[in-house]
């Protein structure tokens, strides 16, 4: 909670008025907060079949669920390994609150509209995307992998329980929003390519700690994704889209097309 509420703040602080001649500010995050909730109304038949798409993606993994769980669980000497962390790392809110906050706060000290945007839009991706991975966590109630109960358990609306919030799992959600924000405002081909890795290893680590199912991790790194590519793309629909050649702000070029 204290990582979203900084989130929030940070938003909120691009409201000052010595920075009013940059439009990623709470008015503008209130409005595309509105027309994001307002999306479903306006799918039409090729949306739908894509989301029909993942939910049947989806389930052909779940069939994998239990021999990918034994296989893995047969050796666990890396369980604390550097990878295995670092992607656990990754996937933690709070470091999805550090990584905007140094993009933002870059933002308002240098008054730079290009580091704000990409830390707006770390934020905007993080809430959206973790607003409906809780959702469906509740909805769907599936048993988590350490439960030993099986990957056909679900307990549906069960609020209290962390056993039974597997499917999606919020970790790699974050994970691949936050990827993909960076991966789609750097110039650099590599390094679009390369900030997906530690993505990747929070997807494998949350499987790997056995805190997940393969689907559950297969689900959220989609919803991570399709966010955030929603996020960027209607910023750039108004604007040049913004490169960097660096994901770290404070010493980062920026060329503007």
């Amino acid at each position: 909670m204290k990582a979203v509420a900084f989130l929030l703040l940070l938003i909120v602080a691009c409201e000052n008025p010595l920075f009013s001649q940059n439009r990623y500010n709470f008015g503008q995050f209130r409005d595309e907060t509105i027309h994001f909730i307002k999306q479903p109304a306006k799918w039409e038949g090729n949306d739908w079949l894509r989301l029909g798409l993942i939910g049947a993606g989806t389930f052909l993994v779940m069939q994998a669920d239990q021999p990918v769980r034994d296989a893995v669980m047969k050796d666990q000497s890396y369980y604390k390994s550097f990878p295995v962390e670092f992607g656990r790392l990754w996937g933690e809110t709070y470091s999805t609150a550090i990584v905007a906050g140094a993009f933002g706060l870059h933002g308002l000290l240098a008054n730079d509209n290009s580091t704000k945007k990409v830390g707006f839009e770390i934020v905007q991706a993080a809430l959206y995307s973790g607003g409906i991975t809780t959702v469906l966590k509740v909805a769907f109630g599936r048993a988590r992998p350490y439960t030993n109960k099986g990957r056909a358990d679900y307990r549906p609306f069960t609020l209290l329980d962390d056993g039974f919030h597997s499917l999606p799992s919020g970790h790699t959600t974050l994970a691949f929003a936050l990827s993909t924000v960076l991966s789609r405002n750097v110039q650099s081909n590599a390094l679009k390519v390369l900030v997906y890795i530690p993505a990747a290893l929070t997807a494998f680590s949350r499987v790997y700690q056995d805190y997940h199912w393969t689907s559950d991790c297969l689900l959220s790194a989609v919803v991570g994704f399709v966010v955030a590519t929603w996020v960027v793309d209607l910023h750039d629909q108004n604007e040049s889209p913004v490169r960097v050649s660096s994901i770290f702000p404070l010493t980062i070029r920026i060329n503007l097309n």
